[in-house]
């Protein structure tokens, strides 16, 4: 399969967005009423809000930072507002984005107030939003793009269904030179020696073992095991009753590629598609997406079988279902229904191209449900307290 063409926004690094914002970031929480303030004065500026930057220190910090750089440095963005408490820690958020080669911009709040500081992002925002107003989308191959992949709220339905489904997309994805991201680093466990065993090269083998023993290591650490997280109250409710059974569902949705790319919370995705790449991440469904988006993920395939909202401010999220209450009762957040397959009414390859055309659409411009709700949500991950 080949000649695929869709319409994308070509960046001046040469990484291929399908929306196109002015991101306002906050590097701190003391900063997020100012970062608000310009978006609601700037129709186009998307504030990112988040509790977090304050005395954090170590790795913690510098997740935080490649979190909030890697977010303004999405595809999806066109240019970015960067606003923090001090000027050092939102010239280093800024500095990160600007390696891109997108227009960024800095400002801080001490010496300035929260109005001086509203006042002179949102003149710089709303040039920013002129700017990315003129900016069209080129016909390109898909190939060279990057996604990502999670499931949340699981049930029986998610293993039989609607994550082999996705697991078809995702093939056809990176047969065509795409970069597909998976995680949920717990929820992996009874299901880690397969994920290791698709890991052909010896030295990322060692390298995902390690991340995944250093995961878990924590939570045993604390004294308790993986029972009453995961599976979670919603996984038991719909017939999961061991994170066994829950990863040997989750994992049917990363297809039949082996794995030839091992991150770790730090690493950035190497340059160049056709990889399927494991991400250390949180299995919290806001934390894993907004980890892949700060890598540069410009569109999420999300199967559930419960029914999960979540969403993201800057990447599309596709909802996919095979759970036919779900879909009936929570429809207006499902884009892709996949029920039929696990009612016999289709077979694999007609529910797993049914995503991939909708993948296409949303590339082409189609809004998820997701947007359309309005459902942003935003969570870089904490690893440890502050100072």
């Amino acid at each position: 399969m080949s000649g695929i063409k869709v319409k994308a926004y070509v960046r001046p690094d040469g990484s291929l967005g399908v929306r196109n914002y002015v991101a306002v970031i906050p590097v701190d929480d003391l900063s997020n009423t100012a970062a608000v303030g310009v978006s609601r004065l700037i129709r186009g500026a998307v504030a990112i809000p988040h509790p977090y930057g304050r005395l954090q220190f170590g790795k913690d910090l510098d997740l935080l930072f490649h979190v909030l750089s890697g977010t303004g440095a999405n595809p999806n963005v066109y240019g970015a507002i960067v606003i923090g408490i001090e000027d050092n820690w939102a010239n280093k958020v800024a500095d990160g984005i600007a390696r891109t080669g997108k227009p960024v911009y800095a400002f801080p709040v001490e010496g300035n107030g929260d109005l001086r500081t509203i006042e002179l992002a949102s003149r710089k925002a709303k040039e920013l939003v002129q700017e990315a107003s003129e900016q069209q989308r080129t016909e390109v191959d898909l190939t060279g793009f990057n996604f990502s992949i999670k499931c949340g709220e699981s049930d029986t339905t998610s293993g039989l269904a609607s994550n082999p489904a996705t697991g078809y997309a995702v093939d056809e994805l990176v047969d065509l030179g795409n970069t597909v991201m998976f995680g949920e680093t717990s929820e992996l466990t009874g299901a880690e020696d397969i994920v290791a065993e698709k890991i052909r090269d010896p030295l990322l083998r060692e390298k995902f073992w390690r991340i995944y023993r250093e995961y878990t290591g924590v939570i045993e650490g604390q004294g308790v095991d993986l029972l009453g997280s995961q599976p979670t109250e919603g996984n038991i409710k719909g017939g999961l009753s061991t994170i066994e059974e829950k990863a040997l569902g989750n994992i049917q949705k990363l297809g039949t590629k082996p794995v030839s790319c091992v991150l770790d919370y730090l690493d950035e995705l190497p340059k160049g598609g056709g990889k399927l790449c494991f991400v250390n991440t949180s299995s919290a469904a806001a934390e894993a997406v907004t980890l892949f988006a700060a890598k540069g993920s410009i569109l999420h395939l999300f199967t559930t079988g419960q029914g999960n909202v979540v969403g993201h401010p800057l990447i599309p999220v596709i909802k996919i279902s095979a759970n036919p209450k779900t879909v009936k009762a929570m429809g207006e957040h499902i884009d892709v229904d996949v029920s039929d397959l696990l009612q016999l009414k289709a077979d694999l390859r007609e529910a797993g191209e049914r995503i991939f055309q909708h993948a296409i659409k949303t590339i082409n411009g189609r809004l998820t449900a997701a947007e359309v709700l309005q459902h942003d949500e935003f969570s870089p991950i904490k690893l440890y307290i502050s100072a």
